[in-house]
C-alpha cells in the first residue's frame, strides 16, 4: 500500500461548518481539484515545501509588532501553506454585500459630522455619537473633497454553523491586512506553484491598480502627477511591515509626521532640496494622532496643521479624518434600520448580533446573559474582547461592575460557533476556525471589492479574542475561483500621463537622508568593532596557550587603547576568564559594544524599510541576528567563526552598495556616513596607539596594520619590519589605500561637492565643503617624518594635536551635514500681510 492521503484523517469539530467538508464528509466542489493535488505530494515533500515558505517569509523580513512582548518588537508573521478556498457565486455574493455596507457607512459618517437626521430621526441615540471618542469634533460641518469620508473599506466575516456569513467587525479607521494578503499569495504561490497555475484563482492586483488609481484621482490640483504619501506612525507600529510594502508596491512616498509641514494651509514634504507640496495623503495613523493643534495636543505622531488644509481643500487624506467614528461594534445593532432609511435596501450581509450596553433594555439583558456574550469596546476595535465564559464568578462580577458604571463603552455580542478550515500541522491536517477580512476601495465605478482577503485562523476562542496584529494564531491566502461560465471582462486600458523623464530622487525626505547617513556610520562601527574584537581575541587566546596570563592582560590594555570597549576588570579577575567576560560584554545590547551597534543598526535599518532592495535587506538582517548570536556555547573557535561572518556579511552590505545603488544622494549620504565614522576610527586608534608610547617600539604597529587590513599592501611596498613612518603614511596620508584617513577624507570631499550641486550651486562654498578642504589640506600637506619622530619630552605631541585637531574637525563635520540637511525650519515669516485684531 502506498502512503495515505495528506487529507486522510481529517475531521472537522462536530456542529461546525467546515469549509472543505460537507456535512456528508464529502470534499465540497470547489476543493476537490486542490485536494487532488495535494494528495499526490508526500508528507515529506508537503513539510520541504512549508520549510521553503518560511525561509521566504524570514528572508523577506515579513513581521508584526508586538509591544511589551518578550519574543521581541519584531515577530515573523504566522501564514499557513494551505489557502482558503471559495467558490464564485458565493464570492460575488460576499463582494456585492461588503460594497453595499461600505456605501452606508460612508453616508453614515457623512451625516453624523453634518446634518445628524438619523439622530433627528431616532435611528441612532445621540449618546452613540456623544459618548464616543473617535468622534473628532473640529470635523463637525466639514465635507472632504468629493463628499466622500470612507476610500478604503474593510469587513471581518465568519460563518456560523448555519453556513451563513456575518460581519463581527468593521473598519473604518486605518484598514490593515490588505498588504498581508498580497504578501500571503506571493509565498503561497511559490509554495504551491502547480496549485495556483491549475486553478482559475481570481488576481489580488486589480485591487491595488484600483487603489492607486484612487488615489491619483483625489488631487486637488488635478495634475498627472500628484504627489501621494502613506503617512505612518514609525517603525514601532503592529503593522509598520505592510506600510512599507504599501509604500513600495503602490509607488507611493512613505512619511513620518516629522517629514511634512503645513504653511499657508498647503502640506509640503521637507525634503534635501527643499519643500514640495503633497496632494493626497494615505494615512495609516488613527485620526486623533494627525495634528497636534486642533485634536490631541500631546501627539508627536501628526503634523500640526493637517486639518485646517484639509478643510482648505488643498490635500486629501484617505480615510478621511474622523473615519474612525464608526470602527466600533456600537453602530451594528442600529445597521438594518438605517440602512432601509438611507439606502431603501435590507442588508444583504448582516451583523452578528449585538448589544450596545448604552440602553437600558439592552444593558439589562447582557447582563442577564453575561456568561454566553464576548464584551468587546463599543468605539474602536484596538482591545482585545472579553469572553466572558472564560471568566470566574470574581471576574465576571468585576465585568458586570464596569458594564454598570460606563454602560455606553460596551457591546455585547453572541458569536457562536465560526466554521473552520484545514491547517497545515506538524505533517497533517487539522481543522481551525477562520475569520476572513474582505478589503474595497472606492473607484469611480463604485466600490471595488479585492477578489480575495486575508483569512484568519486560530482556536475559536484564541481567534474571538485576537487583534491582527497581536499573534492570534495565524493567517491564510483565500482563494477565490472565478466563474468558468463567465466571459472574461476586457477593460479598457487606462490612459497614462506622459511620463518626465528625471534621474534624481526627487521625494528624498530629510530624515530618510538622516537615516541612511547614520546606517553607514552604524555599519562602520559595527566593522571596526568587530575586527578590533577578533584581534583581541586571537591575541589572548595565544598568549593563555602559551601559558602567559600576563600577555593576554597587556593585550587588553593595548587594544582597549585602540579603541575596543572593555567590561570593567579588577585585580583578582583570572586571565582565563578574559575571552568570555569580553565575549559577554560585546553580546549584551546594554553594554557599549557589538551588541550596542548591531542594536541601533537595526533602529535604523527599520527606518529605511521601503528604501532598501530586497537583497539589502536580507543582508542587513542577517547581520543583526549574526550579531545577536554572538554569545554561543560554541567554544572560541565558534565565535571567532562568527565574528569573521559578520565581517563578510558587513562587506556584502557594502559591496551591494557599491554595485547596486544609484549614485543620488541616498548613496551619497550612506557613503558619508561610512567615510565619517571610518575616518574618526582611524584618527581615534592612532592616536591611541601613540598615547604614552615612550619610542618606536611601544608603538603596535603589526596590531594598526592588521585591524585597518592593510599588513599585506605593507609588506608588498617595504618587505621589511613595520616602520612607524611607513605605516602612518600607509593609514593617514595614502589616499589610495581605501583604509586611509586621506581617503575618506577625499570621498568626503567629493561627496560634499556633489550634495551642494543637488542643493543648488550659489557659486559658493557651503560650510561643509570650506571645512572639508581645510581637513583635505591638513592631511595633504603633513610631514609624516615629523610626524614619526619622537621627543623626550612631549613623546608624538606633533602628530597627536595634529589628530585632536583633526577628530574636532570631524565632529564639526558630522555636526555640519545634520544642520544642513536634516534640519527645516518649522516657521518663516506670513506670506500674507498680518491682520491686526480689533
Amino acid at each position: 500500500m502506498g502512503p495515505k492521503p495528506i487529507h486522510d484523517g481529517y475531521r472537522p469539530p462536530a456542529n461546525t461548518y467546515d469549509e472543505m467538508l460537507g456535512a456528508d464528509g464529502q470534499i465540497r466542489p470547489h476543493w476537490r481539484d486542490f485536494i487532488r493535488s495535494l494528495d499526490n505530494l508526500t508528507r515529506e515533500e508537503m513539510a520541504q515545501r512549508w520549510d521553503f515558505g518560511r525561509t521566504l517569509l524570514r528572508e523577506n523580513g515579513v513581521t508584526y509588532n508586538v509591544y511589551g512582548d518578550d519574543a521581541g518588537l519584531e515577530r515573523p508573521w504566522q501564514l499557513d501553506p494551505l489557502p482558503m478556498i471559495l467558490p464564485a457565486a458565493e464570492w460575488a455574493a460576499i463582494a456585492q454585500a461588503v460594497s453595499q455596507r461600505a456605501t452606508l457607512l460612508n453616508a453614515i459618517i457623512g451625516d453624523l459630522y453634518g446634518p445628524r437626521t438619523l439622530i433627528a430621526h431616532g435611528l441612532i441615540p445621540p449618546a452613540l455619537l456623544h459618548a464616543n471618542p473617535s468622534y473628532l469634533r473640529p470635523c463637525h460641518g466639514w465635507t472632504p473633497s468629493g463628499g466622500r469620508h470612507l476610500h478604503v473599506y474593510a469587513a471581518e466575516l465568519a460563518r456560523g454553523s448555519d453556513g451563513r456569513w456575518r460581519v463581527i467587525a468593521d473598519r473604518t479607521e486605518v484598514p490593515a491586512g490588505a498588504g498581508y494578503a498580497l504578501e500571503n499569495r506571493t509565498i503561497v504561490s511559490r509554495v504551491l506553484p502547480e496549485f495556483f497555475r491549475s486553478m482559475p484563482v481570481e488576481r489580488l492586483g486589480p485591487f491595488f491598480d484600483s487603489l492607486r488609481r484612487t488615489l491619483q484621482n483625489l488631487s486637488p490640483r488635478r495634475n498627472d502627477d500628484p504627489r501621494i504619501v502613506l503617512l505612518t506612525p514609525g517603525p514601532y507600529n503592529e503593522t509598520y511591515f505592510e506600510h512599507s510594502f504599501m509604500a513600495r508596491h503602490l509607488g507611493l512616498t512613505l512619511v513620518q509626521g516629522e517629514d511634512l509641514t503645513v504653511r499657508d494651509n498647503k502640506v509640503f514634504l521637507k525634503t534635501l532640496t527643499g519643500l514640495q507640496q503633497v496632494d493626497v495623503i494615505l494615512r495609516r495613523t488613527n485620526g486623533e494622532w494627525c495634528d497636534p493643534l486642533e485634536l490631541r495636543g500631546d501627539s508627536t505622531l501628526g503634523v500640526a496643521g493637517l486639518l485646517q488644509s484639509a478643510r482648505a481643500g488643498n490635500v486629501v487624506i484617505a480615510n478621511a479624518l474622523g473615519g474612525g467614528l464608526l470602527d466600533g461594534s456600537a453602530i451594528m445593532p442600529f445597521l438594518p434600520k438605517i440602512s432601509r432609511a438611507l439606502l431603501s435596501e435590507d442588508l444583504m450581509l448582516p451583523s452578528i448580533a449585538s448589544w450596545w450596553c448604552g440602553q437600558d433594555h439592552e444593558r439589562q439583558f447582557v447582563l442577564d446573559n453575561l456568561d454566553r456574550l464576548t464584551l468587546r469596546p463599543a468605539f474602536h476595535n484596538r482591545v482585545r474582547p472579553i469572553q466572558s465564559a472564560g471568566l470566574t464568578k470574581t471576574e465576571r462580577a468585576d465585568l458586570a461592575q464596569t458594564i454598570h458604571t460606563r454602560p455606553w463603552d460596551w457591546v455585547a455580542q453572541e458569536v457562536g460557533s465560526m466554521s473552520s478550515v484545514p491547517v497545515w500541522s506538524e505533517g497533517r491536517l487539522e481543522p481551525q476556525h477562520t475569520v476572513l477580512r474582505v478589503f474595497a476601495v472606492a473607484s469611480e465605478q463604485g466600490w471595488h471589492v479585492m477578489h480575495g482577503g486575508l483569512a484568519r485562523v486560530s482556536a475559536e476562542r484564541d481567534l474571538l479574542t485576537a487583534r491582527l496584529q497581536t499573534g492570534g494564531g495565524g493567517s491564510k491566502d483565500l482563494w477565490v475561483l472565478a466563474d468558468p461560465t463567465a466571459h472574461a471582462t476586457i477593460h479598457a486600458r487606462q490612459h497614462n500621463a506622459p511620463i518626465k523623464l528625471t534621474r534624481g530622487n526627487r521625494d528624498l525626505p530629510s530624515r530618510v537622508a538622516d537615516n541612511m547617513f547614520w546606517l553607514g556610520r552604524y555599519l562602520e562601527r559595527c566593522e571596526s568593532t568587530t575586527r578590533l574584537l577578533r584581534t583581541t581575541l586571537q591575541l589572548i587566546e595565544e598568549a593563555l596557550d602559551q601559558g602567559d596570563p600576563a600577555g593576554a592582560v597587556h593585550a587588553v590594555h593595548t587594544i582597549s587603547g585602540l579603541g575596543l570597549p572593555m567590561p570593567a576588570q579588577t585585580p583578582s579577575d583570572d586571565p582565563e576568564d578574559l575571552p568570555s567576560r569580553l565575549i559577554a560584554h560585546h553580546s549584551d545590547a546594554d553594554n557599549y559594544g557589538l551588541a550596542c551597534h548591531g542594536e541601533r543598526l537595526g533602529r535604523v535599518v527599520a527606518n529605511l524599510r521601503d528604501r532598501l532592495s530586497t537583497d539589502t535587506w536580507r543582508a542587513l538582517q542577517r547581520l543583526r541576528d549574526q550579531i545577536g548570536r554572538l554569545h554561543s556555547q560554541e567554544g572560541r573557535s565558534g565565535v571567532q567563526s562568527r565574528l569573521n561572518s559578520i565581517v563578510l556579511n558587513i562587506e556584502a552590505v557594502s559591496g551591494l552598495a557599491m554595485e547596486n545603488m544609484t549614485r543620488g544622494p541616498l548613496w551619497l549620504f550612506l557613503d558619508a556616513g561610512r567615510r565619517v565614522e571610518r575616518a574618526i576610527s582611524i584618527v581615534d586608534t592612532l592616536g591611541g596607539a601613540l598615547n604614552g608610547a615612550e619610542d618606536e617600539d611601544c608603538v603596535p604597529m603589526d596590531l594598526l596594520l592588521d585591524v585597518s587590513d592593510s599588513t599585506m599592501t605593507y609588506r608588498s611596498r617595504y618587505l621589511a619590519a613595520p616602520r612607524l613612518a611607513g605605516v602612518l603614511d600607509l593609514l593617514l596620508c595614502d589616499e589610495s589605500n581605501p583604509r586611509s584617513l586621506g581617503f575618506q577624507l577625499a570621498a568626503l570631499s567629493e561627496h560634499m561637492d556633489r550634495l551642494a550641486l543637488a542643493a543648488g550651486d550659489t557659486g559658493f562654498l557651503r560650510p561643509e565643503q570650506r571645512m572639508m578642504t581645510v581637513l583635505c589640506g591638513i592631511v595633504r600637506t603633513a610631514d609624516v617624518m615629523l610626524l614619526a619622530t619622537y621627543d623626550r619630552d612631549g613623546g608624538y605631541h606633533d602628530a597627536e594635536r595634529l589628530l585632536e585637531a583633526i577628530r574636532s574637525r570631524l565632529w564639526g563635520l558630522s555636526e555640519g551635514i545634520s544642520r544642513e540637511y536634516f534640519t527645516h525650519a518649522q516657521w518663516r515669516l506670513p506670506v500674507a500681510p498680518v491682520e491686526m485684531l480689533p
